[in-house]
């Protein structure tokens, strides 16, 4: 019992002083190196890796479609492979898109939309702006009238 004991100290010994630095990041609003680190992964996600994988989703679309109308012409093995890789392609295209949502709406629902400085990239400041015609006077939209 002394052992465990003695263990138990240790472990609380190291553990606490990290879980005090943590402190400050739940009271940066971006959460400090950490946040930066999550909203470059973000941000590599939503401007290469997912489009790099749809353009190759693409490509081997096209593929199949060629294997499918030009090599397969008159031999039926060939339509098969082609119209199995033009059903891949589709269901590949469908779960990149569903991954890309689900990676945008916890990044929204986190907060890790907004750059390091605490800037909401998705807030629009003429949301709420009715702009004339006449090109005179703008006026804030104050909802139905």
């Amino acid at each position: 019992m002394q052992k465990f004991t003695h263990k138990i100290i240790a472990l609380s010994l190291l553990v606490l002083p990290g879980a005090a630095g943590a402190q400050g990041l739940a009271n940066s609003p971006t959460g400090g190196d950490f946040g930066g680190l999550l909203v470059d992964i973000l941000t590599l996600t939503n401007n290469i890796l997912i489009p790099f994988i749809l353009g190759i989703g693409f490509l081997v679309f096209v593929w199949g479609m060629f294997k499918f109308f030009i090599l397969g012409g008159a031999n039926d093995e060939e339509k098969d492979k082609g119209k199995s890789l033009m059903v891949y392609a589709t269901l590949g295209f469908v779960l990149i898109i569903v991954f890309w949502g689900v990676v945008n709406l916890i990044a929204s629902s986190t907060g890790l939309d907004r750059n390091t400085d605490g800037i909401d990239f998705n807030n629009n400041a003429l949301q709420n702006v009715e702009i004339s015609r006449g090109g005179g006077f703008v006026e804030p939209f104050s909802g139905p009238r």
